[in-house]
């Protein structure tokens, strides 16, 4: 078979996942009845069968149910039969009803509220699927299949759970007593192929002129801190701005969920780990960032500062190692300084503030501020140098920034990028060390 027909009957399959993903089978008594009886038919017979991998697992599978259907199903329809074994190879191979939704590749969210509402991202909206799980149940003993390769658990004593999918999609889930609809699951998918700057450049977050600037200053090693609210796109820039440095660097990446996707060839990756069932064994970013430390690294890329790893980063970043790079939650380049601030002080050290900044001015080089807007388009709105102390007061300036001008008749928001005609004030010691800078880049109209 040719790779164009393999491709097309790919593309064939999934079109018939999205049609019966679209298009609701109205179940019946009946229906339940047998969907119940093969699922438990399949199971005692997979266990008869040596399987040697996912293919052929799949293929019995099909071929099992295909014949009790034909014994057992005689008053359903087709499209019954045929939703009834796409949902077994789903309960059996993947994570139940969901799975349609995670194989979308236009889907970016997936939530779960409780087991008859479902709702999904898709191009920025969020929307209602038809699709519902059995019970309460039906949605825990899919949320034990997504946790427990991990080590990860979930029950009344440890209600809450941030997990991984194989792909890198971040879950979180959070049950009974303390979700009262029942289990409830927030799945954040991420691409298979990891983002380029050209995608990046293609999606519209941001122009040409900001990529080549920043392609620079990861190459001259400036510490930069990526900022935005959740959804705002902070871990996909942080994967494209990481995969500039260059490939002869030792890169050690601390993440609380493993979703950096990077291509060099010198990377080790670190993920924290929750406590166990007796509140033991815990280590927490803090604790990576420390060791990270001993490891020789040329790079440290954390993933998220959240807490009182912001102390260890800062020190990092003032005690020879350049070329860090960032992110955290802010609305504002200037909140994310306060914020830095706020998860210094957390350490448990009482630091006076003027200490603080002056760690944090010395530290950081660039903020790059990243938003969602209100049509659900991801933008990076600025582009900020961080240049100093006066007084008691961090000293920033903005070098890009995205303007808008108005709202599309489709509802979608319209401006455009723009430098602010400020040259950096490291400018000058990047032409020094031999990087190329286009003054092109900063010939604003402010």
């Amino acid at each position: 078979m040719s790779i164009f027909n393999r491709s097309l009957e790919k593309d064939t399959t999934f079109l018939k996942r999205q049609a019966s993903y679209h298009t609701p089978v109205i179940k019946t008594a009946e229906y339940e009845e047998i969907e119940s009886k093969i699922h438990t038919y399949l199971l005692d017979e997979l266990k008869k069968i040596p399987i040697q991998s996912e293919e052929q697992e799949r293929t019995k599978i099909r071929e099992l149910g295909e014949q009790f259907l034909n014994n057992e199903g005689d008053r359903l329809t087709f499209e019954e039969k045929e939703e009834i074994l796409s949902m077994v190879q789903y309960e059996l191979l993947a994570y139940g009803p969901i799975t349609p939704l995670l194989e979308n590749p236009t889907i970016s969210e997936i939530m779960v509220n409780g087991a008859d509402q479902i709702y999904y991202e898709q191009d920025g909206r969020l929307n209602k699927s038809h699709i519902s799980f059995r019970d309460n149940q039906h949605v825990s003993r899919v949320l034990e299949k997504i946790v427990s390769p991990m080590g990860r658990r979930v029950d009344e004593s440890s209600p809450m759970v941030d997990a991984r999918l194989p792909d890198g999609s971040r879950v979180n889930a959070i049950i009974p007593p303390l979700a009262l609809k029942g289990p409830t699951l927030t799945i954040r998918k991420f691409s298979e192929t990891p983002f380029h700057i050209h995608d990046l450049i293609q999606f519209g977050t941001l122009s040409e002129e900001m990529a080549e600037f920043l392609d620079v200053c990861v190459k001259a090693r400036l510490n930069i801190f990526i900022s935005g609210g959740t959804g705002s796109g902070k871990t996909s820039s942080l994967n494209v701005l990481s995969s500039f440095i260059p490939n002869d660097e030792r890169i050690v990446t601390i993440e609380d969920a493993a979703e950096l996707k990077l291509s060099q060839d010198h990377l080790v990756s670190l993920e924290s780990r929750p406590s166990n069932i007796e509140g033991k064994g815990e280590i927490t970013i803090r604790d990576l960032v420390r060791n990270a430390l001993r490891m020789r690294p040329d790079r440290i890329v954390v993933g998220e500062v959240r807490g009182a790893e912001a102390l260890d980063m800062l020190q990092a970043m003032n005690t020879g190692h350049d070329g860090s790079i960032s992110s955290g939650h802010a609305n504002s380049p200037r909140d994310m300084l306060a914020r830095l601030e706020t998860m210094v002080l957390m350490a448990g050290f009482d630091l006076p503030v003027r200490a603080i900044r002056e760690q944090i001015s010395n530290a950081i080089d660039l903020i790059v501020q990243q938003s969602r807007l209100k049509d659900g388009s991801r933008k990076i709105t600025h582009i900020t140098e961080v240049l100093g102390m006066e007084g008691d007061t961090i000293i920033l300036q903005d070098l890009f920034v995205f303007k808008e001008t108005g709202i599309s008749r489709e509802g979608k928001t319209e401006g455009k990028f723009v430098s602010t005609g400020i040259r950096p004030k490291f400018i000058e010691q990047l032409e020094l060390n031999g990087f190329e800078v286009s003054h092109a880049w900063f010939d604003g109209e402010w």
